[in-house]
C-alpha cells in the first residue's frame, strides 16, 4: 500500500513541473532530442563550429526554461509583470530558434535584403525591451 502511494506522489505530471530541477531535466532532454537528428549530428565532426551550436542549444534550453517557470508563476500571480516577462522570455526561444538556424545553416535563409542573423539581434532587443518595460512597470 505504502509503494503506491509513493508511486503516485512522485510520478503526478503536475508534481513534476513544481520541482524545477526535474523540469530542467525534462527540459534539457526535449530540446536535446528535438534538435539532434536535423542540427547536432550533421554538425558533429566540424571540429569547433559544433560548440557555437551547442551555445545556441544552451541559449534554447534556457529561454525554454525560463519562460515556462515565468508562465506558471503569471498563471498564479496574474500580474502583468510577469505576463511581459514570459512573452520577453518566448521572444527569446523565437530569437535563439532563428539564430540556431543561422549558424548551423548560414547564409541559407535570408528574409529579402535582412540577414536572418539580423533578425535575431531585432529579436535579442525586442526582448531585453520586453524585460526592462517589466522591470520598469509599476503594478
Amino acid at each position: 500500500m505504502r509503494k503506491n502511494v509513493i508511486f503516485n506522489t512522485l510520478f503526478r505530471p503536475e508534481i513534476l513541473l513544481e520541482r524545477k530541477s526535474t523540469l530542467f531535466s525534462i527540459v534539457v532532454t526535449g530540446v536535446i532530442a528535438i534538435l539532434a537528428l536535423p542540427v547536432i549530428l550533421p554538425h558533429l565532426l566540424h571540429g569547433l563550429h559544433i560548440v557555437h551550436i551547442f551555445l545556441h542549444i544552451g541559449g534554447i534550453t534556457l529561454a525554454v526554461f525560463i519562460t515556462l517557470l515565468a508562465t506558471m508563476a503569471y498563471l498564479r500571480l496574474k500580474t502583468k509583470r510577469l505576463l511581459l516577462s514570459a512573452i520577453a522570455f518566448g521572444n527569446f526561444i523565437a530569437a535563439e530558434g532563428i539564430l540556431i538556424v543561422d549558424a548551423t545553416w548560414p547564409n541559407l535563409y535570408n528574409l529579402g535584403e535582412l540577414p536572418l542573423l539580423e533578425v535575431g539581434h531585432l529579436l535579442t532587443f525586442t526582448t531585453l525591451g520586453l524585460l526592462a518595460i517589466g522591470v520598469f512597470r509599476n503594478d
